[in-house]
């Protein structure tokens, strides 16, 4: 069995004395604090702590890490609080403890809920020091390695959970032992079958590939040595996840995935890197469209490497990488590298460069929390945030940006800057104007043109891919909508009021106050949001905010029409819609209704749903308002009309021409024929009002073969 001295011992090649009775500390106050307990296999608990702690000593971890991976369950499991630990073991041990701990002592509704809200908390821990999730990491590896005692339905639940969080974050901090080893014991307690089968086809497998192995990696080593080239060459082995994706995935059959052979070059400096590629490419021809180039453009987690692929003598494709020792060391480290050369009283750029690039990600993710409604919604947008494909563009300046595979221009924005995204109009991709719903490819070149008065677009919410676009927008959407609502409550609630010959503006704070503590509300801006979201009745409000102002006693309104219509801009966004029933237009006499949760809908006077008595039975008439439109209004609005026509070739070009002429647009056309010789043609146009619309009907009156014009009202 593994024992302290056994890692004391490990810990003797990189940490001085002082700092090993330190960590040595921590594990035996761990071990006193789990005395009695065990885990589920009946080993004693803290055999689980020390196993953390070695994982943390091979990647040359400091030892307030290695005492926090002592001591990372003690809080959650043996009472001892957080103010304890920083006395016996600093505040800094104490704060990465803590950050490791579930929350124990409130009780969520259900597992998905408390998976998130601990998640989040990390995350907030993440932010003040990065080694937390490093220690998290190490905890979950052990946890894996030993998930044999578990039942298998809860086997399963953790390693999902490992595979969509635990296992991404690792790539994403470049630590690729810990990955590669997460990903394959999640996969085997998930698919324990398909695991098993293709662990011994791959043992089978690297029996029958020995020889070639041998063969095309000594051709690569003469190589080298004959070019007096620095560098050895190494076999690659493809872990069991990565084979099972590419069968599942590219729908590739076991034996072509495993024809292909990996070889990775490891030497001193980045000119041999590219010497060394020209010596390969020169052994053997290289595959067209199949280099990569990331010590140039370095992944988002600092992986540097080059990436090529070749014709074997053979007929079979060769993988080749090189990389220097030191982006092997963070290839496999990460951002844990930082630690490796800090023990050794030496720093890197590699290293610095991906410590400083994880601590850009993590505050991306606190910003993607602050935007987020709630924990589910926040550990979603991580999960989307975590696909590992990656695109490079530029910006006009020359800067890489890198973003997720399938990011669209919209991606692009909110990745320069969130302000950059909510005021962006258009784009240029390599000068040339293109929709902001582009799909982006390697390469090119972004110009976001912006305008100070545009806002985001719900529509935008249906094609962006990065959980920071998509945080903002619905961040941005929320406070328009917040905003539009207080607005338009204040106009209803104004109107509410006038034939009591008042205005909000002109009643006393004091009564304000008494009304809201009546009326259960925070303040005037909640209370006029939820009349413009139709979620109170104005009339009800109005009567409250006036008996208030006259000390409770009743008052008659002074005139019993003493109001004037609501106007009608069209700009109002989106606590104003207009009827889909109906399609009111600029001109038609209309009315609105409050809808809960909707704000104000605004219907044609005549629509059968106003009209109807059921209409008004179900719905206060308090809720049903006057409205008229503004002359200053300029937008465009949707309208159906039925044409009745005799069927004549070229009829149906006539009338798109005449609507295209008369400076409307045709949204949808249907036809459908009655006979040999009519048929129906519904038309949807966007129009400016009602004047304009019958400026269109009397062009298309004009055609001898219409018939019958009718408006669509429902």
């Amino acid at each position: 069995m593994f024992t302290i001295d056994d890692l004391a011992d490990r810990l003797g090649g990189y940490l001085p004395p002082d700092e090993i009775q330190q960590v040595k500390r921590a594990f035996y106050y761990a071990e006193q604090a789990h005395d009695g307990q065990r885990r589920r296999s009946g080993e004693p608990y803290v055999t689980h702590p020390l196993a953390v702690a070695n994982i943390l000593a091979n990647m040359h971890m400091d030892h307030q890490s290695l005492m926090a991976a002592m001591l990372h369950d003690v809080i959650e499991d043996t009472g001892v609080s957080k103010k304890a630990l920083a006395e016996q073991f600093g505040k800094p041990v104490a704060e990465l403890v803590d950050g490791v701990s579930k929350l124990t002592q409130i009780t969520f509704e259900d597992k998905a809920v408390a998976q998130a809200e601990n998640f989040q908390k990390m995350v907030l821990a993440m932010s003040r020091d990065i080694r937390v999730i490093i220690v998290k990491l190490a905890d979950r590896l052990h946890n894996m390695r030993t998930l044999g005692a578990l039942r298998p339905d809860k086997k399963r639940r953790i390693a999902r959970e490992t595979l969509e969080i635990y296992a991404r974050i690792a790539g994403r901090l470049g630590i690729n032992t810990i990955r590669i080893e997460l990903e394959d014991l999640s996969f085997q307690a998930i698919h324990p079958m398909r695991a098993e089968r293709i662990k011994r086809a791959v043992a089978s497998a690297r029996g029958h590939r020995r020889s070639a192995m041998r063969e095309i990696q000594s051709s690569l080593q003469k190589s080298l040595d004959d070019d007096g080239l620095n560098g050895t060459v190494i076999g690659r082995q493809k872990h069991l996840l990565s084979i099972y994706k590419k069968m599942r995935d590219k729908r590739k059959p076991f034996a072509e995935i495993m024809d292909v052979f990996g070889f990775r070059i490891i030497t001193e400096d980045v000119a041999s890197c590219y010497r060394i590629l020209g010596v390969v490419h020169n052994l053997y021809k290289p595959v067209p469209g199949r280099f990569k180039d990331y010590i140039a453009i370095p992944k988002a987690n600092g992986y540097q490497s080059l990436h090529t692929t070749l014709f074997g003598s053979r007929g079979m494709p060769i993988e080749v990488q090189i990389r220097t020792r030191e982006m092997e060391a963070m290839a496999n480290n990460g951002i844990a590298a930082h630690w490796l050369y800090k023990a050794g009283q030496t720093s890197h750029p590699i290293a610095e460069g991906s410590h400083a690039r994880a601590r850009a990600w993590v505050k991306g993710l606190l910003e993607m929390q602050r935007h987020a409604g709630d924990s589910l919604e926040f550990i979603e947008h991580v999960k989307n945030d975590l696909f590992p494909d990656d695109i490079y563009v530029f910006t006009p300046k020359g800067d890489i940006m890198e973003l997720p595979q399938g990011a669209t221009v919209i991606d692009f924005a909110y990745t320069v800057h969130t302000d950059i995204g909510n005021n962006c109009i258009a784009c240029r991709i390599d000068r040339h104007l293109a929709p902001l719903s582009t799909r982006l490819e390697s390469g090119q070149t972004l110009e976001i043109i912006t305008a100070p008065g545009a806002r985001p677009n719900l529509a935008w919410l249906n094609f962006v891919t990065t959980a920071k676009a998509r945080s903002a927008i619905r961040h941005a959407l929320k406070y328009q909508q917040q905003t539009e609502a207080v607005m338009l409550g204040r106009r209803l609630l104004n109107k509410a009021l006038a034939p009591f010959d008042t205005s909000l503006e002109e009643l006393d704070e004091s009564v304000l106050k008494r009304a809201f503590k009546e009326l259960d509300v925070s303040s005037e801006e909640s209370l006029l949001e939820s009349l413009g979201l139709g979620n109170r009745m104005t009339q009800v409000v109005a009567r409250r905010l006036v008996d208030a102002a006259h000390g409770g006693h009743y008052v008659h309104p002074a005139t019993e029409d003493g109001s004037k219509a609501v106007v009608i801009s069209g700009s109002e966004g989106m606590v104003i819609n207009f009827a889909r029933c109906c399609h009111p237009l600029p001109g038609d006499p209309v009315v609105g209704h409050l809808s809960m949760g909707k704000g104000l809908v605004v219907h044609r006077a005549e629509c059968k749903n106003v009209v109807d008595k059921n209409f008004a039975d179900k719905n206060d008439p308090d809720k049903l308002f006057a409205l008229e439109w503004s002359d200053t209004i300029d937008e465009d609005f949707p309208v159906a009309l039925r044409i009745e026509i005799e069927s004549r070739r070229g009829l149906v070009a006539e009338l798109a021409g005449l609507v295209t002429d008369a400076d409307a647009n045709i949204e949808r056309i249907g036809i459908e024929e009655r006979d040999a010789h009519l048929s129906t043609v519904t038309l949807t146009l966007s129009v400016k009002g009602r004047v304009h619309l019958a400026r269109i009907i009397k062009r298309i009156r004009n055609l001898s073969s219409v018939g019958k014009i009718t408006r669509l009202a429902n």
